[in-house]
């Protein structure tokens, strides 16, 4: 079942399928708050209003292994992304990425889409995963991506 089978708790501590999101496209992100590329959730909001009419979804997930960008707790992190960018996707608790007591989620993202020069690991926050509508992951990109040049993929991943 692949990325149908795993379960994940949400930024408000309750557990959730990801079987909740078959036959939907879907963007998973590392995220953090005190980041460089932080303004990034603006342009994934700004994405996700466009494409959630058609069975497109965000899902974000705080992490703060990469100097500590991301000390909040949940409740402190959600409150940021309302406040400051008026964050609609969903939002997950916050997670490690990498290494000892790495998310099986993540774990599994990265064994199916490797990042540059082929590493496993996840080198800082905002890396995306991009996963069709069957779960199947079909690109990784890099914290640099902005969200709007993945648009063109999951457009043809939308059939739009």
């Amino acid at each position: 079942m692949g990325i149908y089978s795993f379960n994940v708790e949400n930024i408000d501590g309750e557990d959730v399928s990801l079987l909740e999101y078959k036959n939907q496209v879907l963007l998973i992100v590392n995220v953090a708050s005190k980041c460089g590329f932080t303004p990034q959730y603006e342009e994934l909001e700004e994405l996700y209003n466009k494409y959630k009419e058609y069975n497109f979804k965000i899902l974000a997930f705080p992490s703060n292994q990469f100097l500590n960008q991301e000390p909040d707790s949940n409740h402190n992190i959600k409150e940021f992304c309302q406040l400051k960018y008026n964050i609609s996707f969903d939002m997950f608790a916050k997670i490690k990425v990498n290494g000892k007591n790495e998310s099986a989620l993540f774990s599994y993202l990265k064994s199916q889409a490797r990042g540059f020069m082929w590493t496993k690991e996840i080198k800082w926050n905002f890396t995306k995963f991009l996963v069709d509508e069957n779960g199947k992951v079909i690109e990784r990109y890099a914290p640099i991506t902005k969200p709007k040049d993945m648009e063109p993929e999951i457009k043809r991943l939308l059939g739009i």
